[in-house]
Order: structure tokens, then C-alpha cells, then sequence
């Protein structure tokens, strides 16, 4: 990065400021990967979500993922369109549907996976393994920190 075009000083001073750039370019680089494929980033979340948790009714799932529930209905139709997830209603309450991740969609989540996991490994080349690894923990804690308080 040239001079002329480096962040202030007094930016790069903020660790805060530094996750949100990181961040920034990380979530672009996974974007344009999922993008290749025709999918987005929600794409991926929900698919993880139903694998990593089991079904979920289509409300609870927005929820979790913090989505609107308009713009979750409009993932689950794209994933359920390519055969990813499969959508049921409940005998007891019609108006609730019930989302649940298929074979193709665990086969899909693994590649994705794999490319994600690509992107980061190119983000932090600059780390050792073990730095790796304590970013890692580290970032858990402030993750879990930081959605366990309030504003």
C-alpha cells in the first residue's frame, strides 16, 4: 500500500478498526467465491446452521441468523429450488415450515467449506500456525463476549 493511500495512524491504533477492515475484506473475498456459484453468504449460514443444529422451523432459523424473515424466505426458496434444503410444514400448525438440510446440501456446505476455508488460509498466510490458532481463540472470546452484552 502506497503512503499516500495508508489509513491514519490513529486508525490503525484501534484494534477495533483493524477487525472491521480484516473483516471487510475477508466477508468480499468469501462473497466472491460464493458468487462463482451463484450463492451469497446467507446461502452458506443457513446450510451450516441446519447441519450444525438439525431443522429448524423457517422463523426460528431467521432468528439465529438474524435475517429478516422476508429475506430468509427467499434463501430457503433458492436452496430449496436446487435441492440443498427441504421445506415441511407442521401437521399441528400449517403456518409453520420446518427446513431441513439434504445430502446435497451437506455435500454443498463441504465444498464451500473448503473454499472458505481456502480464502483464509490466504488471509493469514502472514501468521504462523500457532499465531493461527490464537487468533482464533482470542477472536472467540471477544466474539462471545461482545454477543453476550449489550450495546
Amino acid at each position: 500500500m502506497a503512503s499516500d493511500e495508508s489509513p491514519p495512524p490513529t486508525l490503525v491504533a484501534l484494534s477495533a478498526y483493524l477487525l472491521s477492515k480484516v473483516g471487510k475484506t475477508a466477508r468480499g473475498r468469501i462473497a466472491e467465491r460464493l458468487a462463482r456459484r451463484g450463492l451469497r453468504l446467507w446461502d452458506m449460514a443457513v446450510l451450516a446452521s441446519l447441519a450444525d443444529f438439525g431443522p429448524h422451523a423457517q422463523r426460528d432459523l431467521a432468528h439465529r441468523l438474524d435475517i429478516d424473515t422476508s429475506d430468509m424466505a427467499k434463501v430457503v426458496d433458492r436452496l430449496a429450488g436446487s435441492g440443498h434444503v427441504e421445506r415441511s410444514r407442521s401437521p399441528a400448525d400449517r403456518r409453520r415450515v420446518s427446513v431441513a438440510i439434504t445430502g446435497a446440501g451437506r455435500a454443498l456446505l463441504a465444498e464451500l467449506e473448503a473454499e472458505t476455508r481456502a480464502v483464509q488460509d490466504a488471509l493469514l498466510a502472514p501468521l504462523a500456525p500457532a499465531e493461527r490458532d490464537q487468533l482464533q481463540a482470542l477472536l472467540r472470546r471477544v466474539f462471545t463476549a461482545a454477543a453476550d452484552s449489550p450495546s
